[in-house]
């Protein structure tokens, strides 16, 4: 990863921002901070433990997406660093994800296991090739998964189930911390160049998919619990649009992108068609 000087310097900025707010702001501990004495209290069922293990599953592929991104952007420390600071807060969602589930019995220390063992057999590669396509995608999955936590945060509490309520209180407030970072540097490379950063972001946008897709146990069968996923409509007016309202671009101009990008793949396909084969000496 190649930058000039003053993104050099906005990256270390932004981390430096996201770094000192979190701790004043957001710190917490998954042991000492949640008060899993109370657990016997929440009412959960089968679907909860599902969204739990969902959420859980995805997390554990922490490593796989650190190394990715520190080996992406090990020459820039305001990125690598976050790549670093990211995955620690991330790993406490973990924590905080397989405890609640084996303290509150709705799986057995056995069945969760089992469970990570068929995460760890497979791994999580890069969706997109370069930083900046990857700070596209980082802005709308942390909308995409702060929106499926503050949703289950307020079934939580209409269920009285104020134990989970707090975890996924703590949780959706680190992703949506996350979600800011992205969107900020994503504005900061689309001021140092607007037509690439653009042409990047309507192909991450027409391209996205969770990072569970293809790698978490029985997938799409999970999707059809209620609160595992979001819908595509859900996604792209609360996720999608405000992300495009926010760094001054719309949905008509990234769709004009995206076939202009489509009409060029095309018609380089059918001028590579029409070359004469090399004759073999």
């Amino acid at each position: 990863m190649s930058a000039t000087l003053s993104q050099r310097e906005r990256m270390y900025r932004a981390y430096q921002d996201f770094f000192d707010t979190g701790e004043k702001k957001r710190r917490w501990n998954p042991f000492s901070d949640i008060p899993w004495e109370k657990i016997k209290q929440d009412t959960v069922t089968e679907d909860d433990a599902v969204c739990l293990e969902t959420f859980c599953g995805v997390e554990l592929y922490v490593p796989d997406y650190t190394a990715n991104g520190l080996n992406m952007t090990r020459a820039i420390f305001g990125a690598a660093w976050f790549e670093a600071c990211w995955g620690y807060e991330e790993s406490k969602h973990a924590l905080a994800y397989r405890t609640y589930l084996i303290e509150s019995g709705l799986r057995t220390e056995e069945q969760y296991a089992d469970f990570e063992r068929k995460i760890f057999s497979k791994v999580w590669k890069l969706p997109f090739n370069t930083w900046r396509q990857m700070t596209c995608y980082g802005a709308l999955q942390e909308s995409a998964t702060y929106l499926i936590y503050r949703t289950q945060l307020e079934k939580a509490k209409e269920r009285g189930n104020h134990l989970l309520e707090q975890i996924y209180f703590l949780i959706s407030r680190d992703e949506a911390a996350h979600r800011g970072f992205y969107q900020k540097v994503l504005q900061y490379e689309l001021e140092e160049d607007r037509d690439g950063a653009l042409e990047d972001l309507a192909h991450v946008v027409f391209n996205f998919g969770m990072p569970g897709v293809g790698l978490i146990p029985e997938y799409d069968d999970r999707l059809k619990i209620d609160g595992v996923g979001i819908s595509p409509q859900h996604f792209l007016q609360h996720a999608v649009f405000p992300l495009l309202r926010a760094v001054g671009t719309s949905r008509s101009e990234l769709i004009k992108i995206h076939r202009r990008k489509q009409a060029e793949e095309a018609a380089r396909a059918e001028r590579d068609a029409g070359e004469p084969a090399l004759a073999v000496s």
